[in-house]
């Protein structure tokens, strides 16, 4: 498997990291609030392991 394909993740792996239901995780997708995201030929959609990491780090809290 090419390294690029290694660091792209299923749409099921992203849901087991941040646990929230895939419809939820499909509309923040369709209105821009999502990672962005590959829409393979086949119709599949990825996520980029460095973009599922930058999305997340933007909900980050400092400490108060």
């Amino acid at each position: 498997m090419a390294n690029g394909l290694k660091s792209m993740l299923s749409i099921a792996e992203v849901l087991g990291e941040i646990d929230v239901p895939k419809s939820t995780f499909y509309r923040w997708l369709n209105t821009g609030r999502g990672p962005k995201s590959l829409k393979l030929p086949n119709g599949k959609r990825k996520i980029r392991r460095t973009d599922l990491d930058a999305w997340l780090r933007t909900f980050e809290q400092g400490a108060a």
